[in-house]
């Protein structure tokens, strides 16, 4: 069993707060394609409240949060891909950044989705989600120190992530759908040996 400090879980929880930020990680794009550096994003997202939130710390924290999700990619392409393909492109390559930053979701993807691409299996149900999570917990003290609040919650946005990216119809879907992966994204995939991922997108080629 996985001890805390070791866990690939930490930060996890930090989805609860940071969610899937499609809009948000979009303009962040945008202002990294100009050439500006961190700090000069950020503040040009907080100055112009790019992002239309209340308070200009929960600007700052977000704008941070979608500097750090599009870096963790690794890859300019897709950070301009991001910036200016199809909505349904970019999300998708924002999926891979939220896959890339968080290992819960990255295990999620793959060990979950991707298994019922795998099998042909497209039924969906909590129970799927919440057997994930009793796995996890099993396996690793960390996740298993998380209140029924946190996990409740990140189960939440798990299932609406699936759902803004139309692998569930709506939040209360039963089955997922197909999905096709975008060849900008796959061979970025490719490139960074991240092959395992490719089940998320349903490619098996």
């Amino acid at each position: 069993m996985a001890k805390t400090n070791e866990s690939p879980y930490k930060g996890s929880a930090q989805i609860t707060r940071e969610q899937f930020l499609f809009y948000e990680m979009r303009t962040t794009a945008k202002l990294m394609r100009e050439g500006l550096n961190d700090d000069e994003i950020i503040d040009r997202i907080v100055e112009d409240n790019l992002f239309q939130y209340p308070t200009e710390k929960s600007i700052r924290q977000m704008a941070k949060a979608c500097v750090n999700r599009l870096k963790a990619m690794g890859d300019e392409d897709l950070i301009e891909a991001v910036a200016s393909q199809s909505s349904e492109t970019a999300k998708q390559i924002c999926m891979y950044a939220m896959m890339k930053q968080y290992r819960l979701v990255w295990d999620f993807m793959i060990t979950v989705i991707g298994e019922k691409y795998r099998m042909q299996n497209f039924s969906f149900s909590q129970m799927d989600v919440n057997v994930f999570f009793m796995q996890l917990q099993e396996q690793d003290d960390y996740v298993a120190g998380w209140s029924e609040t946190t996990v409740k919650k990140i189960r939440q946005i798990l299932i609406r992530v699936l759902a803004e990216n139309e692998y569930l119809d709506n939040i209360k879907a039963d089955h997922i759908n197909p999905v096709w992966l975008n060849p900008v994204l796959e061979n970025a995939i490719r490139s960074n040996n991240d092959d395992r991922a490719l089940t998320a997108f349903n490619c098996f080629s």
